[in-house]
């Protein structure tokens, strides 16, 4: 089954608690699709980036199943570029330098051979730009995953709220689950979103796991406890490419495999953040992969008699 991931990709500039990364590759489809990439071999990337982002990684991206047909790229311009500085709890940090360059007048164009894609990923991108993709199907996909952030709660509701209505599944943070819904229950704020549009909903918790909410059935998955953590930037959109592309591979979308793409997609952000950038997902195996996952199950797995 098809996927289309439509998002940025860029450089980052990073410094941690652990270290600096200059002028490293990140970006929200680069994330998604490279996580994508170990369950399905049918990930269609949409996204911009100029003469400077470096062809070798594309050819990594080729080499992985990953298809650039959607991807422009513009003669003289330069890349999608931030850097930012984070914490000490690895879970604030500040921007220091946003550069759109060719991100500032970027209109996906979705290729005509994916415009019948039964699964979408809408990355972090403008509320317009995201319905913008979603016109552009031919067919209504299977499902549609968007991602979105309190910036465009900020600027944008309106564009947002529209938006809202013709997806599927809504992942946001604890914090952006608040204010969009005006609510400081999670359990409160989940309903009234899912009012908005959304059938399913996910709220992470960074370190402190994710949860996934439909209609009548909550999910917990926790976080697994790690040594150190090097990096968080790609984290969100890392378990986002695990979970659609989970559910790609396996063309369910029930309730009960959303639960096990949660799983999947937190082992794969588990991997993203303990190596700058993209490093540590560009060396993985599926042996690694399925072994952390059973690392997650056991963290809840627990036998009672009374």
């Amino acid at each position: 089954m098809k996927l289309v991931a439509v998002g940025t990709m860029a450089f980052d500039s990073l410094e941690t608690p652990f270290g600096k990364a200059d002028r490293i590759i990140g970006g929200a489809a680069t994330y998604i699709g490279l996580a994508a990439s170990y369950f399905t071999k049918s990930t269609t990337l949409v996204s911009v980036v100029g003469d400077d982002f470096p062809t070798e990684f594309e050819k990594e991206l080729i080499s992985r199943g990953i298809s650039l047909d959607g991807v422009e790229h513009r003669v003289g311009e330069k890349s999608f570029f931030w850097s930012g500085k984070y914490h000490n709890d690895m879970n604030t940090r500040d921007t220091l330098d946003t550069q759109l360059n060719v991100l500032e007048n970027f209109n996906p164009v979705v290729p005509e051979s994916d415009r019948e894609a039964d699964f979408l990923m809408l990355g972090n991108l403008t509320p317009a730009v995201q319905m913008s993709v979603i016109e552009q199907m031919t067919k209504r996909p299977k499902l549609i995953v968007l991602d979105t952030m309190n910036f465009w709660m900020d600027i944008a509701m309106n564009d947002l709220k529209s938006v809202l209505k013709e997806i599927d599944v809504l992942s946001i943070n604890d914090e952006e689950a608040r204010q969009l819904s005006g609510e400081y229950s999670l359990l409160k704020a989940a309903k009234t979103i899912m009012k908005m549009g959304p059938k399913n909903l996910i709220i992470k918790k960074g370190e402190h796991g994710a949860l996934l909410f439909s209609e009548h059935e909550v999910f917990f998955a926790p976080a697994l406890p790690l040594e150190e953590v090097f990096d968080p930037t790609g984290a969100g959109d890392t378990f986002a490419g695990g979970f659609i592309g989970f559910l790609a591979a396996t063309q369910d979308i029930s309730f009960e495999n959303m639960k096990r793409a949660i799983i999947y997609g937190s082992t794969m952000a588990s991997f993203c953040v303990e190596k700058f950038g993209t490093e540590r997902l560009l060396s993985l195996d599926k042996e690694q992969i399925e072994s952390r996952a059973q690392q997650f199950i056991d963290l809840t797995q627990v036998e009672i008699n009374f």
